[in-house]
């Protein structure tokens, strides 16, 4: 194993923010080598998420990402090829699943090395594709369903009324199907032509947000929203309050600064509606229960579109339009 560290490999980089697809540049980068308690993978599939270009356009500087040039995309699924000391679940030869870190990033390239406590076991049932479209989209549903707006996945507790916005992208499309393994009625928005898509993932409710009612986000059923599990963009909180429960709650997954604004403003004003900024914090083991899920058919990844990586620019203008449906993945 030795003799593949000085060996190099294919990736996609960018040098400077800004530049949008034309920023991305193709090299040969040495073979990363695993450090203590990290796995070293030969990339099967990654998936990209609208974080991965706002990085790029320089949304998280001065933290992300950590040094220039940077491999994007955080998504990975592949063979651990080599482990780092101290790794206890994994050998080579393991097909697994990983979330690599926004500071760090890795995944568009033919290998990358990802951290044990980011990773789960990927079975055979659950392909390369299937899995990289977990890691930031599915967990940040997750997390916004059983943390933020306290769904059980497991159908017990009282019903809770969901609204889900940008239903038909990589993170709304997995909300609705694990919103609807808990005890939920789903209204989600999405475009005039995924109507039927989002119906047939569970949803109860779909409106068209081109519509008016589809603005006004109000629900076709009369209900009031305990929780909404905000996905799209340019929706303000004067929209979602008075549509809101008592105790509703609309949980924002895409940095803002009017929301620092308006969570500001309820606290002053003791609102009992809350808005809610939601940083997905990855852990294994929720990664490997949506990878369970997966097996057991509970729970699909729907594949907008698949691109080499030898053609990463491609994947990346998809991403940056807004109109996918579901997952996009890029393959070495």
């Amino acid at each position: 194993m030795k003799a593949m560290a000085v060996k190099l490999m294919h990736a996609v980089q960018y040098n400077s923010y800004g530049g949008g697809p034309s920023g991305l540049k193709h090299v040969e980068i040495p073979i990363p080598t695993p450090k203590k308690d990290e796995v070293l993978l030969k990339v099967e599939a990654a998936s990209i998420n609208p974080v991965d270009w706002k990085l790029q356009k320089g949304g998280g500087r001065p933290f992300f990402p950590r040094n220039l040039p940077h491999t994007p995309a955080c998504d990975v699924a592949g063979e651990v090829v080599e482990v780092g000391q101290g790794v206890q679940n994994f050998k080579v030869g393991d097909k697994v699943v990983a979330a690599l870190t926004l500071a760090t990033g890795g995944a568009f390239a033919e290998y990358a090395t990802a951290s044990e406590c980011f990773t789960a076991t990927r079975p055979p049932e659950v392909s390369a594709a299937e899995a990289a479209g977990l890691p930031v989209a599915g967990l940040t549903a997750h997390q916004c369903l059983t943390e933020a707006a306290g769904v059980k996945l497991d159908g017990t507790g009282s019903q809770k009324n969901i609204l889900i916005t940008a239903a038909s992208g990589g993170v709304g499309h997995y909300a609705v199907q694990l919103a609807k393994l808990g005890n939920t009625h789903v209204t989600a928005t999405c475009g005039a032509r995924n109507i039927d898509f989002v119906k047939s993932l569970g949803a109860d409710e779909v409106l068209d947000y081109k519509t008016p009612e589809g603005a006004a986000l109000s629900s076709p059923s009369g209900r009031k929203y305990d929780a909404v599990i905000h996905c799209a963009t340019a929706i303000p909180w004067s929209t979602f309050k008075p549509n809101l429960s008592p105790n509703g709650k609309v949980i924002d997954i895409s940095p803002r600064l009017s929301n620092w604004l308006t969570m500001a403003v309820n606290k002053l004003t003791f609102s009992k509606k809350q808005l809610v900024q939601l940083m997905v914090n990855p852990k294994a083991e929720n990664l490997d229960y949506l990878v369970k899920l997966v097996k057991e058919g509970k729970l699909k990844t729907v594949i907008d579109s698949r691109h080499p990586l030898s053609k990463a620019e491609d994947a990346w203008v998809k991403s940056i339009d807004g109109h996918a449906t579901g997952k996009i993945i890029v393959e070495p």
